[in-house]
């Protein structure tokens, strides 16, 4: 029996009405290389009768389940447990020597793990602070909280979730773990609510960024997508497409500045006629980052934070 979960794809009508250009030829490739529970590859599949598609994910219950969910496609999907930063390995693995027509990124948390208490992902339910989305990692959040020193948790803090109390909080874990350990989120969220100055009480949950923060360092999240957007860029077929949707600004830092680089000329200033290898390598789709709707926020309120940015590639880059 398929399990349940709350879970709307953000922005699904519009990736794939950026992607859909790109997946009409005879037997097209997609790379969904963060597959989650499968919402966008289902509308994709369903629209696309000729298209493939490689799964990727990294939380081996993220592919049952979405094995389950896309058996009546099970001849046109394939699947792959691995990170994204992984997904050049998996293509040579499964698709030999071909260049995926589109890439789909749905970066950060999934409805799975939200949606299950036990992963010790939310602050808002008591459970252990885990936070692995492969669960057989070995580093967790109270790894990360026993074992990083004042400075190394205050740097984590501040670069993954913008925290600016993050030499307070990271000053606060560390007298608490010297009386018990933090294993739970329940006690980090006390400590962290009696670290929290009296007039920032009511600017939002103290645990918030914090647990971002938490959750991007134990699963290397913007390493992995330092290393996966490139490899993306360099596989993509000359007319391809990606699209990228990321929920918070590290992630979208990266995504803009890779872009921006391969969307311009690298033609030397004053020279009096571009040549063919400094040529733009991709053309941006959208103006900037698209953001959700207020409608869409309503009707599915984790999507109030995405930023969506996509191109195309123009020309494949010369050696």
């Amino acid at each position: 029996m398929i399990a349940t979960y709350h879970h709307i794809p953000v922005l699904r009508e519009r990736a794939r009405e950026l992607l859909a250009p790109a997946l009409g030829g005879a037997s097209p490739l997609l790379v969904d290389a963060t597959l989650g529970l499968s919402g966008h590859t289902e509308s994709f599949l369903e629209a696309l009768p000729r298209l493939r598609v490689l799964g990727i994910d990294r939380d081996q219950e993220a592919l049952e389940y979405s094995r389950t969910r896309l058996a009546p496609y099970a001849s046109r999907v394939s699947f792959a447990k691995a990170r994204y930063d992984e997904l050049g390995r998996v293509l040579d693995e499964l698709f030999p020597g071909q260049e995926p027509d589109a890439f789909l990124f749905d970066l950060g948390v999934s409805s799975l793990h939200l949606d299950k208490p036990e992963r010790g992902f939310s602050y808002s339910v008591d459970a252990p602070l885990d936070m692995r989305m492969d669960t057989s990692d070995e580093l967790s959040a109270a790894d990360v909280l026993a074992q990083y020193d004042k400075r190394q948790l205050a740097d984590i803090f501040r670069r993954y979730g913008d925290e600016k109390l993050a030499a307070r909080y990271a000053a606060a874990i560390i007298d608490a773990r010297a009386i018990e350990p933090l294993l739970r989120t329940s006690q980090l969220v006390d400590v962290l609510q009696r670290a929290t100055p009296y007039a920032l009480k009511d600017k939002g949950h103290p645990a918030k960024r914090v647990f971002q923060a938490l959750r991007i360092e134990v699963n290397r999240e913007l390493d992995s997508w330092a290393t996966a957007l490139p490899q993306a860029l360099d596989r993509l077929a000359v007319g391809g497409r990606i699209v990228v949707m990321s929920y918070q600004s590290g992630e979208d830092r990266l995504t803009k500045q890779e872009l921006h680089r391969r969307c311009h000329t690298t033609a030397p200033l004053g020279l009096p006629r571009e040549l063919p290898e400094h040529r733009a390598q991709f053309t941006e789709l959208v103006r900037g980052a698209e953001m959700a709707t207020p409608e869409e926020v309503i009707t599915n309120p984790r999507s109030a934070s995405v930023r969506l940015r996509a191109a195309e590639k123009l020309r494949k880059v010369t050696q």
